[in-house]
């Protein structure tokens, strides 16, 4: 059972059974997994929170059969450190793939079409989540793995995800987890505490941090998507994201007709 409350500070807090609530979800990675007939599971480690719980989990469910992959595109050496940080505490097996000449060369190829400089930027950095989408089914094949994402359902719930990026899994094990859960999860699980305490990012430039993007904080998605309180203005911008985002948690519309 999960219990809500807020604090003047408007901080969740959150009471849970963790080592509980775990093993419900290492059971259900495993059972997935299998179901599908698949051996184990892989996913990309890439040093954030949200991966760092999600691989420590799909440790459990498969100490035998679960690769990391550590995927860097012109990322963050701290962001490196803290993804091997994450594999050696946890014993995680490991693969480094450096994707910097796979998006130079891509680039190279694709037209420049002059947008709007942060336009640009965006889709630009979309492709490196896609190279590491390319990536990870790669293994997968290889191995007869599942792909696992680290989706939780604060960012799933504002589309903050690139679509057949990060998006594109198998499974997403804290997709109905609010990212203040997914931090205190961290705590139970023993996640390194500077991986914790960083502010959350993407990577996907330098200096660019989720909070930053999105215009707001998770401590107010969170509490919205709990209890529906929001000033004014936080209200109407989480839901136009929502709305604007919707295409991107279903799956591509059939045309319901006949031609």
């Amino acid at each position: 059972m999960v219990v809500y409350y807020w604090q003047p500070s408007a901080t969740i807090e959150i009471y849970m059974n963790w080592e509980q609530s775990a093993e419900k979800l290492v059971l259900w990675i495993r059972d997935k997994a299998l179901a599908a007939g698949c051996k184990g599971v892989v996913l990309g480690v890439s040093g954030g929170l949200d991966s760092s719980v999600a691989a420590a989990l799909c440790y459990r469910a498969f100490p035998q059969g679960m690769l990391g992959v550590i995927m860097p595109c012109y990322s963050r050496q701290e962001d490196m450190e803290h993804a091997r940080a994450v594999a050696n505490k946890f014993s995680i097996p490991t693969r480094t793939v450096v994707l910097d000449a796979a998006f130079d060369a891509l680039l190279k190829v694709l037209p420049d079409e002059q947008t709007d400089p942060d336009v640009s930027r965006l889709a630009k950095a979309n492709i490196k989540s896609r190279l590491r989408m390319l990536t990870l089914y790669y293994f997968a094949n290889q191995l007869k793995y599942m792909v696992v994402g680290a989706g939780n359902r604060s960012e799933l719930s504002l589309g903050y995800f690139t679509k057949y990026g990060d998006g594109g899994v198998d499974i997403l094990p804290l997709g109905n987890m609010l990212k203040g859960q997914v931090r205190e999860l961290a705590q139970f699980l023993g996640i390194p505490q500077q991986i914790i305490d960083k502010p959350p990012s993407a990577g996907l430039w330098e200096g660019q941090t989720d909070e930053g993007e999105l215009g707001l904080s998770y401590d107010e998605l969170d509490r919205y998507l709990v209890t529906g309180e929001a000033s004014a203005e936080l209200k109407k911008r989480i839901e136009s994201m929502i709305a604007a985002s919707d295409h991107k948690r279903q799956p591509p519309p059939v045309a319901g007709f006949e031609v």
